[in-house]
């Protein structure tokens, strides 16, 4: 429960960080980002592994780099039923690799 609590509270700081770096990607308060980053854990969990294996093939032929468009798809997919607004495919594919970035740093020097 513990990892999941810590995880949920990386990717709000995540998220409400990247959307004031970015532009496009917009949250309009810190309860947003909270709601986001729940259905981003939520949609990472179950959806996430879904598209990554139908993908697979492409996944292979662009040596991984098409993970980083599955990402993208699924902070659209969040910001679909969250208060999280984007405004191009750029700024969600930027956002959603600083995001993983951000969270992963916040991960890896807060958690023993």
């Amino acid at each position: 429960m513990r990892g999941f609590l810590l995880r949920w509270l990386f990717n709000t700081v995540a998220i409400y960080a990247t959307t004031r770096i970015i532009a496009g990607l917009r949250v309009p308060d810190l309860g947003g980002a909270v709601v986001a980053a729940l259905v981003l854990g939520i949609v990472n969990a179950i959806i996430r592994p879904i598209i990554l294996l139908l993908t697979l093939p492409v996944n292979i032929l662009t040596l991984g780099l098409f993970t980083l468009v599955v990402n993208t798809i699924m902070l659209y997919l969040v910001a679909a039923v969250t208060p999280l607004a984007i405004s191009g495919f750029g700024a969600a594919f930027i956002g959603a690799l600083l995001i993983a970035i951000i969270s992963t740093l916040l991960s890896r020097l807060l958690t023993a």
